[in-house]
């Protein structure tokens, strides 16, 4: 917020001066993570090509040497594999971060059954990072099993154990002390057993 926006809001000088400041404090820790978490990534992406680079030259000073060039053949390759199982990783991160985003725009009740329902092959992530192939099983889910799926129209059903035209949670009519619904009770059938 601008200082224009908190004067309009009835804020004192010293009010604004002092939310600015606290403001200020978490844009700049916010700020500073962030600039820590590019450098990381800038030095790892520097790291991976140095190693890339490094292999390279390793190749071409390895000439004659089959052994030598095996082992940097196989470097070489496990070096492919781990950046391509990472985004292999943050592909399917991503996919199932969108996938619960979409459940839950859906009203689903419960993630874990509703996705344990879809056919996970037919899912896959877009190129725009939407989930294609999941809007034709949602709609087919809410016609075999609506129960999986909240409904505005629906009220909330009642408590277990509610009986109508009692107090739900005692499941004893309205102003009646529940001790002395048992005693009274207690007494009907202690006079029932009497007259037997």
């Amino acid at each position: 917020m601008t200082r224009e926006e908190l004067k309009a809001l009835g804020l004192t000088d010293e009010q604004i001066e002092a939310v600015m400041k606290s403001h200020g404090t978490v844009v700049n820790a916010t700020k500073d993570e962030l600039a820590t978490a590019v450098s990381e990534r800038d030095s790892y992406k520097t790291q991976l090509t140095d190693r890339d680079t490094q292999l390279e030259d390793l190749r071409g000073k390895a000439e004659g040497h089959a052994d030598l060039q095996s082992t940097i053949d196989a470097l070489k390759q496990a070096n492919e594999d781990a950046k391509n199982a990472h985004h292999a990783e943050l592909s399917n991160t991503k996919l199932n971060y969108e996938l619960d985003q979409a459940l839950l725009l859906n009203k689903a009740r419960n993630l874990r059954a509703v996705r344990a329902l879809l056919d996970s092959e037919v899912i896959k992530l877009g190129e725009e990072g939407k989930v294609v192939g999941l809007s034709e099983q949602l709609e087919g889910l809410k016609v075999s099993d609506p129960y999986l799926f909240a409904d505005d129209t629906q009220q909330t059903p009642p408590p277990v154990g509610y009986v109508p035209g009692t107090n739900s949670k005692h499941n004893t009519p309205p102003n009646v002390d529940p001790y002395e619904a048992g005693r009274l009770k207690a007494l009907e059938r202690h006079k029932k057993e009497e007259t037997q």
